[in-house]
């Protein structure tokens, strides 16, 4: 089968190895005669798939175990407001870090629930920096801290974590997950839709401090508890079972590789090609973030005028590229280079922009 080149921001790509394996194994497993998704989630078979894929994100992101790790579902989004519900109480406040649309979208869902304020922004700028934030300030009414580590529209990341205060830090990671090293110490939630570095789309992952269950809402329904998800496993209910088997196999692709060592070189070495691009163009292509601010997964780029763009993706699609257009918010371009985005479709979109440039430039 011929591989687009995807460069989509989400879902993304799915690493070829995952495909074909499960293609082998999904719909007949350990030769059961059922597909994984027939499974019962009671049943030894789905089990193992289950606590397997657990384990190996544990061992791959160096999880402590003073964290649990939960397989839930409605997506990062649902995350705005779980995570609101289950820890802003009515005399205090949250406090979130904007860095793009998606922590905007998270204020606004918290607010739904409780108390919220604006810590830093970026916004003035249009999106294109990190804010200098310093957690250490914030006062005994701050519920936690919502920070997004990876911004998909504007193409920015966080270098580097802040260092945390005296009050949770909740981190959106939904983007960049598996694709580099947690400091765990510095996070006391961290969630993320599998679907652009963790699998497909249908199962969230949330990595929580045990400590902090504790400090819940208890009068919530269950359904929305992260107690009772962690109590039970993340089996309380039916789990997305066909979307954490493609988790498991990607869990199963990161060790194949080298594990989280191997990953983050080759998110770099991609970055760096495009990057280098960029700001070898002379000017054709300008970089949306600023160069101490750029995503390792997300390329957001501007030609000099709309109609160059709309020449180049017409060009990319008719070559074979996917997904290379901006955010609908901001326009321009955008090429998303998550874990399964091989770096030989990476210097493929290089030679695209080198020979458009020389024809157009």
């Amino acid at each position: 089968m011929n591989r687009a080149y995807n460069f989509n921001a989400g879902p993304g790509p799915i690493p070829s190895p995952v495909l074909e394996k499960a293609q082998k194994e999904m719909f007949n497993f350990e030769q059961s005669g059922a597909a994984v998704m027939e499974l019962s989630h009671r049943s030894s078979l789905y089990e193992q798939i289950h606590f397997q894929a657990l384990q190996q994100l544990r061992d791959i992101l160096s999880v402590p175990d003073e964290f649990d790790i939960l397989f839930l579902q409605g997506g990062a989004t649902l995350q705005f407001s779980m995570t609101a519900q289950n820890f802003l109480s009515p005399d205090k406040k949250a406090s979130f870090v904007l860095t793009g649309s998606w922590s905007e979208k998270a204020l606004k869902e918290a607010s739904a629930f409780g108390s919220t304020e604006v810590h830093a922004s970026s916004a003035d700028n249009n999106y294109r920096s990190i804010p200098d934030v310093h957690l250490k300030g914030l006062g005994d009414d701050t519920a936690y801290v919502h920070l997004t580590a990876n911004n998909t529209i504007f193409g920015t990341q966080w270098p580097e974590l802040p260092d945390r205060g005296s009050q949770p830090v909740i981190i959106d990671m939904s983007s960049d997950i598996l694709s580099r090293s947690v400091p765990w110490d510095k996070v006391d939630l961290a969630y993320a839709g599998a679907q652009k570095n963790a699998g497909m789309a249908g199962v969230t992952l949330v990595f929580i401090r045990k400590s902090m269950i504790e400090t819940g809402n208890s009068s919530l329904p269950p359904s929305i508890s992260y107690k009772q998800h962690a109590a039970k496993d993340s089996l309380y209910h039916t789990p997305p079972t066909g979307a954490i088997y493609i988790t498991k196999l990607v869990t199963d692709w990161i060790l194949d590789l080298g594990g989280l060592p191997a990953i983050e070189k080759r998110a770099e070495e991609k970055a760096g090609i495009l990057y280098r691009t960029i700001d070898q163009s002379n000017g054709f292509y300008k970089g949306h973030a600023d160069k101490n601010a750029r995503s390792l997964m997300n390329v957001t780029f501007r030609l000099p005028d709309e109609k160059l763009e709309k020449m180049f993706l017409e060009e990319a699609s008719e070559k074979g590229f996917m997904g290379l257009n901006g955010h609908r918010s901001v326009g321009g371009c955008r090429a998303s280079i998550y874990n399964a985005v091989p770096v030989e479709h990476v210097q493929a979109l290089q030679e695209l922009m080198d020979n458009f440039q020389r024809k157009h430039g």
